[in-house]
């Protein structure tokens, strides 16, 4: 079993729901497990994240045998006024890489 991920202290450009929602966007079938070690969360906040998600309709997810794949709502609104007007979609535009950029381009660290 995965220990508890390693906490980051102070604050950060995105929310641990967009983190989420882009893994979501870069492999609709990812398990929840992958997504908390990719997002440095535990399984318990991700599978809290996917549900505050499903239930404001930004996602939904079908079961196919033991595998979820899940259905992002690419022209949903994002909730902050201040962000009035701009979608899912342009919001993800911005958190996951092309797959081809991902291979031509490794992330400076």
């Amino acid at each position: 079993m995965v220990g508890v991920p390693e906490s980051h202290i102070g604050w950060t450009f995105i929310t641990n729901h967009a983190r989420v929602l882009a893994a979501i966007a870069d492999n609709p079938n990812v398990r929840i497990r992958d997504i908390a070690a990719h997002c440095r969360l535990t399984e318990r906040a991700v599978q809290r994240i996917i549900s505050d998600l499903e239930q404001d309709g930004y996602l939904s997810h079908t079961r196919e045998g033991r595998t979820n794949t899940y259905r992002i709502q690419a022209d949903k609104v994002l909730r902050h006024p201040a962000e009035a007007g701009l979608s899912v979609a342009s919001l993800l535009s911005l958190l996951v890489q092309d797959e081809t950029d991902r291979v031509r381009k490794p992330v400076a660290r």
